[in-house]
């Protein structure tokens, strides 16, 4: 590793045979520590280099660590800060978590609590830097009919604002209702050309023998039918943009003249002998890979890398974190609106439901449930038992989410209960074997994370999810230290 990839630590530790201790225990990791033993020396160092991470004892001989951390809070500086302190001060330790701490380390602590920390306080760190870079003032919840905050989302939009300027073709590929059109719409959106036509056209929709005309248009009398002439899509875009949806479906023979158009600018309706040059910037989609689809021969190789100059990927629905939720929740308001109904959110159970569905059919398919939803039943609150069919058989959330979540993971229910039968009974009146869904999510993310040797984001991939979600998780129970066990 070189040095320009080694992090810097400060250590703000008055006993010295501790910080000897504690470099001694982070020496074959890739990180340059620094050593103060008070807080004026801290405050001094930071002033010359703010350090990627901050080792923070409480109890320092000239002020409060706290002072420290409020600091850097106030001064919003780029560093991740954990805390250590002694069994007597946890309650200093909550404190610093709510101003603005990671985590915080009571002493005394292992060699691999404080590597594990440390490595874990530094990765949340890049991430947050990643998310903050790719969002602007306004937090791109929303972005040109997009809805969405997820780290994904935040790259497909800084994508779109530096392409949108720029000539060049764009690939935008993604699973079916991903929104492939709304990207290509908000590209328009974003370009100088917003003011000009925006002219769509469904390769997989248009029968092949009339795709051409449809993009070039034709002359009267070219062919039966042909009663009249026609202004093609490619003559409407002019000045504008052309969006080809499904390019792959177009066949070969139409491939070629599209590829001289693009190149040349140019092209002759079908049934005419006049060129017509028009300037349109070409946007294309599919939900199938091209790149398969040249290998297989079903697609032309050079207008691949003609065509394939910007692309996009959309991810689906279901790596984009707690999106789901937001779109819902706009869905149903615009459905409740159009048909006249109450609803105004959904019950905790029925988030639950939303958050571990697969959504194969991505944002359309949640669209398509919002309205069966809207139009169906008339309440303010979306209720389980509205739910249609595959999700009114999903068992997620507060009623049996634990054994659901166990049964994902391919084992049976916590604490070792049987599904199905007769269950025992505990003293508080609960089903013996049911645990609290948190429990379990915390234990199967700690368990992933443990068996990836701390590699946050391989534990991410392997238990289907985003890193980005585990940090955000692990963030909400370490900062609840008095969150209430599940009794036994």
């Amino acid at each position: 590793m070189s040095l320009a990839d080694r992090q810097g630590v400060l250590l703000v530790e008055d006993t010295t045979s501790l910080a000897r201790v504690y470099i001694e225990y982070l020496r074959k990791e890739p990180y340059d520590i620094t050593h103060v033993e008070n807080g004026r020396e801290a405050l001094q160092s930071i002033e010359l280099e703010v350090p990627d991470a901050i080792l923070l004892d409480l109890a320092l001989p000239d002020m409060n660590g706290l002072d420290i951390l409020k600091h850097v809070h106030a001064q919003q500086l780029p560093a991740a800060v954990v805390v250590i302190t002694a069994h007597g001060s946890i309650a200093n330790a909550v404190e610093a978590m709510r101003g603005g701490a990671y985590d915080f380390l009571v002493k005394p602590f292992s060699a691999e609590r404080l590597v594990v920390t440390l490595r874990n306080a530094l990765e949340r760190q890049r991430l947050t830097r990643i998310v903050e870079t790719l969002k602007d003032d306004f937090g791109r919840d929303e972005y040109y009919g997009f809805i969405g905050s997820s780290l994904p989302m935040q790259a497909v939009y800084r994508i779109v604002d530096s392409a949108a300027s720029s000539k060049a073709t764009i690939f935008i590929t993604g699973e079916s209702g991903t929104g492939k059109e709304v990207c290509a719409q908000a590209i328009h959106q974003r370009s100088q050309r917003r003011d000009k036509p925006f002219v769509a056209i469904n390769c997989a929709a248009i029968p092949r023998d009339l795709m051409e005309s449809e993009i070039f248009g034709h002359t009267k009398g070219a062919f039966t039918g042909a009663v009249s002439e026609r202004i093609g899509a490619a003559a409407r875009a002019d000045q504008g943009t052309l969006f080809l949806d499904e390019i792959c479906e177009m066949n070969l023979d139409l491939q070629s003249k599209l590829l001289r158009f693009i190149q040349m600018g140019s092209f002759v309706k079908v049934g005419g002998t006049v060129t017509e040059r028009v300037d349109a910037r070409i946007i294309c989609a599919s939900n199938k890979d091209p790149l398969k689809e040249v290998e297989a021969g079903r697609f032309r190789e050079d207008l691949y890398y003609r065509l394939h100059v910007i692309p996009i990927n959309l991810p689906p629905l279901r790596d984009r974190d707690d999106d789901v939720l937001g779109i819902a929740r706009h869905f149903l308001a615009v459905f409740a609106k159009e048909e006249g109904k109450r609803f105004q959110g959904f019950a905790p159970e029925v988030d639950a439901v939303l958050r571990s569905y697969h959504w194969p059919g991505n944002v359309r398919q949640l669209q398509n449930v919002l309205r069966n939803i809207v139009v169906l039943n008339d309440s303010q609150i979306v209720t389980r038992d509205m739910l249609p069919p595959p999700l009114n058989h999903i068992d997620a959330g507060p009623r049996g989410g634990g054994n659901a979540v166990a049964a994902s993971l391919g084992g049976s229910s916590p604490g070792g209960g049987r599904r199905g039968g007769s269950e025992a009974v505990a003293g508080d009146g609960t089903l013996a074997g049911i645990r609290l869904l948190w429990q379990v999510e915390k234990e199967a993310i700690e368990n992933a994370i443990r068996l990836c040797d701390g590699n946050i984001p391989k534990a991410a991939t392997l238990l289907g999810i985003s890193a980005s979600t585990i940090y955000r998780k692990r963030m909400s129970w370490e900062s609840e230290p008095k969150r209430s066990e599940p009794k036994p």
